[in-house]
């Protein structure tokens, strides 16, 4: 009886305490949308140094040092872009590693609502502690990377063929060694030849246990996507840019028909990620629609950032996301699919919720109705009825991005 009542009297203490935990930020009223906790309802969300404090309904307003109504607004954990490329420079001659092809990550996150980023291969073992130094350090926004299986990443196409520099040793151990919490996996792109540089990057992907993403066009042939899929790639390596539309030089996810090759299916129930990785060249409605009538859906909705693609058919990574829902995707599954889809897929089950206790990364989005349109890289339009905005981004609990004022007093 006596233990009963310690446990009893310790969860009353508990609740109490809770209850007057101060707040410094409250935001009220929204509908929240975390799908990890399988949250689709209106609740508030406290925030307190810099982390979440508690999600209920009607959390008292006199606990909060600042409330923010979000009334009429989405409430879900803060975007994850998968797929991007930050490694800004000026080296002459570079491509994405240390070039001007790269952004800088601050510039184009919270305004869509992105507060983690994943750089997608920029670079290799060879530069990537310039990298971290020039951009990674120096960023608001939480950058995590691939390492590129070639050692000076994606500094020209040219070098990308380089097999000497594929170095699944270096690759692992800088992986493993140096820099376990921010490198998240490794990235195979632009080669012009066999499995090479697939199967290194596989094998170096095994030394350090993380998930290799594969870029598989710029081959002419085309390579064989059922061989990537079934013999060469593991459970838990991410296909990008799924919905790619040049059968030249790789090969489709759709037939000439039509219809989705039935290896696709098998490959996802396989446990192989399809990334979308949208950029200036990979992503085309002849694709994407018919797959999505078809019942294949993309696990990871992302950009692939960069100067090239960010003023054609991608805008952000929330124009992205609102083009699946032009295709027939709800909410929750384009949020999903950019929150806690892509937290799974790179291991860190701390990103992508609003769990108790994880850092307050969190994105207010408002819906528009309206009559909107959306263009695949090829500039054709698909028309849609609703439009994500992001109306606050919030990163470790300081507001980023507040495209209204909502978090501001008002001027008298």
């Amino acid at each position: 009886m006596r233990t009963r009542f310690a446990i009893l009297l310790f969860l009353l203490f508990s609740l109490m305490d809770l209850q007057a935990q101060k707040l410094d930020i409250l935001l009220k009223g929204g509908h929240l949308i975390d799908p990890k906790n399988n949250i689709d309802k209106l609740m508030d969300v406290g925030i307190s140094d810099g982390r979440i404090a508690e999600v209920a309904a009607n959390i008292p307003r006199e606990r909060a040092v600042k409330i923010i109504d979000v009334s009429g607004l989405y409430v879900a954990p803060g975007l994850i872009d998968m797929h991007v490329h930050v490694f800004m420079g000026n080296d002459p001659g570079a491509y994405i590693a240390n070039g001007a092809t790269s952004v800088m990550p601050d510039g184009f996150t919270f305004r869509s609502g992105v507060t983690t980023v994943v750089d997608a291969g920029s670079s290799g073992w060879r530069n990537f502690p310039l990298f971290k130094e020039q951009t990674i350090d120096k960023a608001k926004t939480r950058v995590l990377a691939l390492l590129n299986i070639v050692g000076k990443g994606m500094h020209s196409r040219f070098e990308e063929q380089d097999v000497t520099d594929m170095n699944p040793v270096m690759t692992s151990n800088m992986i493993t060694k140096l820099y376990p919490d921010i490198l998240v996996g490794i990235k195979s792109s632009h080669y012009w030849g066999d499995f090479t540089q697939v199967d290194r990057a596989v094998e170096a992907g095994k030394m350090a246990k993380v998930p290799v993403m594969v870029d598989f066009g710029e081959h002419d042939p085309p390579n064989s996507i059922e061989s990537l899929f079934m013999e060469h790639l593991r459970p838990g390596d991410m296909f990008t840019h799924t919905y790619s539309y040049g059968p030249n030089e790789r090969e489709t996810i759709v037939d000439e028909n039509g219809k989705v090759k039935p290896f696709v299916f098998e490959a996802q129930k396989r446990g192989i990620v399809f990334d979308t990785g949208h950029g200036g060249g990979a992503f085309s409605w002849r694709q994407a629609v018919p797959a999505t009538q078809q019942g294949f859906k993309a696990d990871v909705i992302s950009t692939d950032l960069h100067t090239q693609s960010m003023n054609g058919g991608m805008k952000d990574l929330s124009n992205v996301m609102s083009k699946f829902m032009a295709m027939g995707f709800t909410l929750k599954e384009v949020i999903s699919r950019a929150t806690w889809a892509p937290a799974q897929v790179i291991d860190r089950p701390d990103l992508g919720n609003l769990s108790v206790g994880t850092e307050a990364d969190v994105a207010v989005l408002g819906l528009r109705e309206g009559d909107f349109g959306f263009l695949d890289i090829r500039g054709k339009r698909l028309p849609g009825k609703r439009k994500l905005e992001a109306e606050i981004t919030i990163r470790a609990g300081k507001v980023m991005w507040d495209l209204n004022g909502r978090a501001a007093e008002d001027f008298k």
